[in-house]
């Protein structure tokens, strides 16, 4: 986050999906606009109760095609917005998503992911992982969080927002159906967020000053060279502060775990199963999906014999993990897709067989 000393309040039990909204209107997003689809469907319904009571705005569009155009429009005008979806509904946001990145406008968006490919179903899956970590046409460069608990999904939603501001551009929170659904102590802000900065670009008016033009259209290629130069070079300017991880036990670890999100959480068990087995487990859990947290994964690259990434889809992530590594230690994968999520039995097993080396 942005200060160096948060105050939080005593613990309320409260739902994933609800904390991305009381975490957004922290940060002092006042305009939602989104359309129904689960497994977030609580987002829109609890935004819809709660912005009046801020003195913001909720509105259902007619469509994610929709939703995204009216994200747009209150992006230009400088206001703090969000809208959320889940897997296909953030399929017909991309292009919108790709608008804002263009035309240089931050927003936050929340991907609640849903089993797939398709309509799919409702149940947990991190099979948006590249979707989300390489969204959309051109040179886009878009900040994703990763969170795994009620609380980050609090917390981050609220970064998501500073960070956007900072890349003037698009930032995803990349949640699962089951972070969403979960109920769980959440401990709120209670001092003051900090003001957002100031927006000369934004479109409130030209009384006094010259008219801002919001514009994702650039038809020369200098010109749109340019645009894309300046949107990498403020996302390479904070990516070095938002680049985070945690770890756990990886000290001594010869087989590194390497998840994010709910999976991460049976990670967390399989640690101290593999542990009481004698096996020096670890595991390392990327904050920022993108950009990845690739310099300190290739230092633990150093020590750990194998690593083994954990997820919830055929092995999106595991890419990324091979290309921090850059060969120094083999990289196995283990993971469950259409809505499944791996057991702790499957994960300590896959971790025993991955030490082992081949047969």
């Amino acid at each position: 986050m942005s200060d160096a000393s948060p105050r939080y309040g005593e613990p309320v039990l409260m739902k994933g999906n609800e904390a991305v909204c009381e975490g957004a209107i922290w940060a002092g997003c006042r305009y939602f606009f989104g359309y129904p689809i689960t497994p977030q469907n609580q987002i829109p319904e609890y935004m819809s109760r709660r912005l009046p009571e801020v003195g913001g705005v909720f509105l259902q569009g007619e469509s994610e095609l929709a939703s995204i155009s009216m994200v747009y429009g209150a992006a230009s005008a400088g206001a703090r917005v969000m809208t959320t979806s889940s897997s296909p509904g953030i399929s017909l946001m991309v292009e919108g998503i790709s608008y804002l990145y263009g035309s240089e406008l931050p927003a936050v968006i929340v991907n609640v992911t849903r089993g797939g490919p398709g309509l799919g179903n409702i149940s947990a899956a991190q099979s948006d992982y590249a979707q989300a970590t390489h969204m959309g046409h051109g040179d886009i460069s878009m900040v994703v969080l990763g969170p795994n608990s009620v609380q980050e999904l609090y917390s981050f939603t609220a970064w998501a927002f500073d960070i956007a501001d900072k890349v003037r551009a698009p930032v995803m929170v990349l949640a699962d159906a089951v972070l969403g659904q979960m109920m769980e102590p959440l401990r709120p802000r209670q001092d003051e967020p900090p003001p957002p900065p100031e927006k000369p670009w934004a479109t409130t008016g030209c009384a006094g000053r010259a008219p801002n033009v919001i514009n994702s259209l650039y038809t020369a290629d200098d010109d749109l060279e340019a645009l894309n130069l300046r949107a990498r070079e403020r996302y390479a300017r904070v990516a070095e502060a938002i680049r985070g991880c945690e770890e756990t036990e990886t000290d001594d670890a010869e087989v590194l775990l390497v998840s994010f999100g709910t999976s991460s959480r049976v990670c967390e068990t399989a640690v101290a199963r593999l542990r009481s087995h004698g096996v020096r487990a670890g595991l390392f859990r990327p904050l920022s999906l993108r950009p990845f947290p690739s310099a300190r994964l290739l230092e633990l690259a150093g020590s750990a014999r194998v690593m083994l990434t954990v997820e919830m889809n055929l092995g999106q992530m595991v890419e990324d993990v091979r290309l921090a590594v850059q060969g120094r230690v083999p990289v196995d994968f283990m993971g469950r897709t259409g809505g499944n999520i791996p057991s702790v039995a499957a994960v300590v097993e896959a971790a025993e067989r991955a030490l082992a080396g081949p047969a």
